[in-house]
């Protein structure tokens, strides 16, 4: 019984081998061990971008650790930049000013006489480009002799923010969270030193809102660059005695420069600022501007064409324009000359009667054609206010021009409603109309709510009969139409800007 047993437990230990390895019995030096072990695997790294803030930044600029909640690396651009330097998309990483950023120092009114110590620089800035600041005295100044090349395309803006929209925390109202963009440059502008008469390479002033950034010279051509497609959001903040930068000052800048395809969105201060030059600009919206959308002083002689304006509410006495234009210093003979064909402006449901939608002053001599001006029914301000006797003696310009406000004409103690309609039409300022009924209509599916989008032409609108705008000015594009955008089907503000479109919040 015990050898049965013994013979029965070898036997089932031998079954057992069996069903561990292969049917077949191995031979001495043979043998089947099993599943053959796997090949390590090299553990997947999350490569930067879609989330993943990068390790690094480019060459030249200081990591600053990480902003949007940990997925994008924050990398600062130098305090001043001289040579060359380019800003790509690269995946994970976004770009940061802080302090006065400014490209070049300035190189003075004259090329052939350099100021001492000045340096020519140039920044580049790709399509899809983000750069954000922080606080109230982070701006960038393009100054005098260097040049900014800032080219976005129609489907991908470059985007200059403050670092509250890059982390999520703003909204329709948000506003004043950093300084803005200076360009600087070497054309003629008015406010000169005293002995000096304009034009004059000599007549030169410090730029509003900065303490030391110079403008002005004699070179009406002088070139600062280009930006194009590109937008400014949230900036305006005051940097020096209490003078606010705007969303974009031009100032001095030469007519070599490029201006288009801008979005100015929620400026605590103007949308855009020209002080002096003779720049010319094309396709703009300004979006929200708590003060002026449109700005220009001190003798800017320049035309702007395609233009939207819509205004958001302010505080009651903030004395919002969607037009003021001054010649400042008042009495001088280098008076401005603006020129714009076809803007259109929506203006607020405004308290006071100090935001009138056209403000002309110091003898500004402007030239508005092809325009569209309206407000709600109830505000209390007027399409137009002329501010002085030497702007009326200076023969403003109207033609194919719109007002649709319950009170046209401010009336002034200076100039009153009579006389500024007698300004407004006149034997040569003609095909106007201070009454007329709108048709516009507002962009489907806009996530901007807090203002009024209603810019595109309807019927009434396109009814007008159209002054040839090549004629007035030779930057100007022939049109057929009067405002900024002649039917749903002109399309030109879309995909670059924020805020008009479903999907596209700012």
């Amino acid at each position: 019984m015990l050898r049965l047993t013994k013979v029965l437990m070898a036997g089932a230990a031998v079954m057992a081998l069996a069903a561990c390895g292969s049917a077949e019995v191995a031979s001495p030096g043979e043998g089947d061990f099993g599943t053959a072990p796997t090949t390590p695997t090299t553990p997947v790294v999350p490569q930067p971008g879609n989330g993943v803030p990068a390790t690094s930044c480019p060459t030249g600029l200081v990591n600053i650790g990480t902003v949007a909640n940990n997925t994008l690396r924050a990398c600062q651009l130098p305090a001043t930049i001289t040579g060359s330097l380019q800003l790509s998309v690269v995946p994970g990483v976004i770009y940061a000013i802080s302090g006065k950023t400014q490209v070049g120092i300035d190189l003075g009114a004259n090329p052939a006489t350099p100021a001492p110590g000045g340096l020519a620089g140039q920044l580049t800035i790709d399509p899809g480009v983000k750069i954000f600041a922080r606080a109230a005295g982070d701006y960038l100044a393009i100054n005098r002799g260097s040049k900014i090349f800032a080219e976005g395309t129609a489907t991908n803006p470059i985007i200059f923010t403050s670092a509250d929209d890059i982390e999520g925390r703003n909204n329709n109202s948000s506003q004043q969270q950093w300084g803005g963009v200076l360009i600087a440059g070497r054309a003629p502008i008015a406010n000169c030193p005293t002995g000096v008469t304009a034009p004059n390479e000599a007549c030169v002033a410090v730029t509003e809102g900065t303490p030391d950034v110079l403008h002005g010279g004699n070179i009406a051509t002088d070139d600062s660059g280009r930006m194009r497609y590109f937008q400014i959001k949230y900036s305006g903040f005051p940097l020096f005695n209490n003078v606010e930068l705007q969303s974009l000052t031009l100032a001095g800048v030469g007519s070599g420069t490029t201006i288009e395809f801008f979005q100015s969105y929620n400026s605590s201060d103007d949308g855009i600022e020209i002080f002096g030059g003779n720049v010319n600009l094309r396709n703009l919206v300004i979006t929200g501007a708590d003060d002026d959308a449109l700005d220009t002083d001190t003798g800017w002689r320049g035309a702007i064409q395609f233009a939207i304006v819509t205004q958001r509410p302010t505080i009651p006495t903030s004395g919002s324009r969607g037009l003021e234009w001054s010649a400042a210093p008042s009495g001088t003979a280098y008076f401005s000359a603006p020129k714009i064909s076809n803007l259109t402006v929506v203006g607020r449901n405004a308290a006071v009667a100090a935001d009138s939608l056209i403000v002309l002053n110091t003898g500004t001599n402007p030239t508005i054609i092809n325009s569209v001006f309206t407000n709600p029914s109830t505000s209390a301000a007027a399409c137009l206010d002329i501010d002085d006797a030497q702007t009326v003696a200076n023969n403003p310009i109207f033609r194919s021009v719109v007002f649709s406000c319950a009170r046209p004409y401010e009336d002034d103690t200076n100039v009153n409603a009579a006389a500024t309609a007698a300004v407004f039409i006149t034997g040569t300022n003609i095909n106007n109309n201070s009454a007329y009924t709108p048709t516009l209509t507002a962009p489907a599916g806009a996530t901007i709510t807090n203002q009024s989008l209603t810019f595109i032409n309807g019927a009434t609108e396109n009814a007008v009969t159209v002054t040839p705008a090549p004629a007035v000015n030779a930057y100007f594009q022939a049109v057929t139409y009067i405002g900024a955008v002649r039917n749903a089907a002109d399309t030109w503000y879309l995909g670059w800007t924020c805020g008009f479109a479903a999907g596209s919040n700012c």
